[in-house]
C-alpha cells in the first residue's frame, strides 16, 4: 500500500474543506425593519392578495386587494390564510394557487409583509438573530389577518385554515393559536437548523396538520450541504411524531415552491374538503 506523505494528506485535507465552504454561498441581509408600524400593518391587509369563490360572491369569483373587497355577500365561506415565503406576493404561483381555492369555494387571503417600508430581506445562509426577527413579524401578521377577517361578512370564523410557504410556513409551524381548523406547512421541515434558533414548532390537540415538502428541498433537506443539521430528515415527522391528526407529504424531485403541483394539490384538496366541507 502506497504511504500517504503527512505534506499530502494536509492537502487532500485543505482540497476537501476548500471544496465544503465553495458549496456555501455568500449570504446577505439588506433593509432595517422588522416590526410593523402602525401604518404598516394597516396595509399588510389592505394590500392583501384576495379571492373571494363565486359561493360567496353570488356572481363571478373576485380577485384582487382585500381593501376592495365587495361590500355585500351572498355567503360566508370557508378561508384560508396564506402567508408568502421570503419573495413576497410578486410570486406568481401564489395567485394561481389562491383561484384554485377558489375554483373549489374556498376563500383565501394572503397578507402582504412588503407594506412594511424597508423591511429586512435575505439572501441564505443570513444570521439566526436576522431569521427570528422576520420569522417574529410573520407572526405578528397572523393576528392581523384574525383581526382583518372578524370585520368580513364572507369570512366563516369557524372555518378556518393557516397556510404558509418556507418563510411563512415557519411562522404557520409556530403559531399555536386554536382559532384555526388545520395548518397547512408548505416547504418547512420544523427543524432545528441554520434557519431558526429552535424550531419552536407548536402543536395543537385536536388540530389537522398537513406538511408538504420536496424529498429533496434546497433549504430544508440534508440535501443542503450547509442545512447545519447532520441528523435531519426533511420534514415535520419528527416534530408531530404524537400527533395523529398531522400529516406528512414528500414530493421526490420537487422544487422549493410546489404548491401548484398535481402532487402537492391532490391531498391539500382532500385536507380542505375534508375539514371545511366547502
Amino acid at each position: 500500500m502506497k504511504k500517504i506523505s503527512t505534506l499530502s494528506l494536509a492537502i487532500l485535507l485543505s482540497l476537501g474543506l476548500n471544496a465544503a465552504q465553495a458549496q456555501t454561498p455568500v449570504g446577505e441581509v439588506k433593509g432595517t425593519a422588522t416590526a410593523h408600524t402602525e401604518a404598516s400593518a394597516k396595509g399588510v391587509m389592505a394590500g392583501a392578495q384576495l379571492v373571494l369563490p363565486a359561493q360567496a360572491t353570488g356572481g363571478a369569483a373576485y380577485v384582487g386587494a382585500f381593501k376592495d373587497a365587495p361590500a355585500t355577500v351572498r355567503n360566508k365561506v370557508p378561508v384560508v390564510v396564506f402567508l408568502h415565503g421570503s419573495s413576497g406576493l410578486g410570486l406568481k404561483a401564489i395567485g394561481e394557487w389562491q383561484q384554485w381555492l377558489g375554483s373549489l369555494g374556498i376563500a383565501s387571503v394572503a397578507p402582504d409583509s412588503f407594506a412594511l417600508p424597508d423591511r429586512v430581506t435575505y439572501k441564505s445562509p443570513a444570521s439566526k438573530e436576522a431569521y427570528e426577527k422576520i420569522h417574529a413579524l410573520r407572526r405578528s401578521e397572523i393576528t392581523l389577518a384574525l383581526q382583518a377577517l372578524q370585520a368580513q361578512p364572507w369570512a366563516d370564523m369557524q372555518r378556518l385554515v393557516l397556510a404558509g410557504t418556507s418563510e411563512g410556513a415557519t411562522a404557520v409551524a409556530r403559531y399555536g393559536g386554536a382559532e384555526f381548523a388545520g395548518r397547512i406547512i408548505f416547504s418547512w421541515s420544523c427543524e432545528d437548523n441554520y434557519f431558526v434558533e429552535r424550531p419552536d414548532t407548536a402543536v395543537v390537540p385536536g388540530q389537522q396538520v398537513l406538511n408538504i415538502i420536496s424529498a429533496t428541498d434546497p433549504f430544508f433537506s440534508p440535501a443542503n450541504t450547509w442545512l447545519g443539521n447532520a441528523s435531519a430528515s426533511g420534514h415535520c415527522a419528527r416534530a408531530f411524531k404524537d400527533h395523529p391528526q398531522a400529516s406528512v407529504v414528500l414530493i421526490p424531485g420537487a422544487p422549493h415552491t410546489l404548491l401548484n403541483l398535481r402532487a402537492a394539490r391532490q391531498p391539500v384538496q382532500g385536507f380542505l374538503v375534508d375539514l371545511l366541507k366547502p
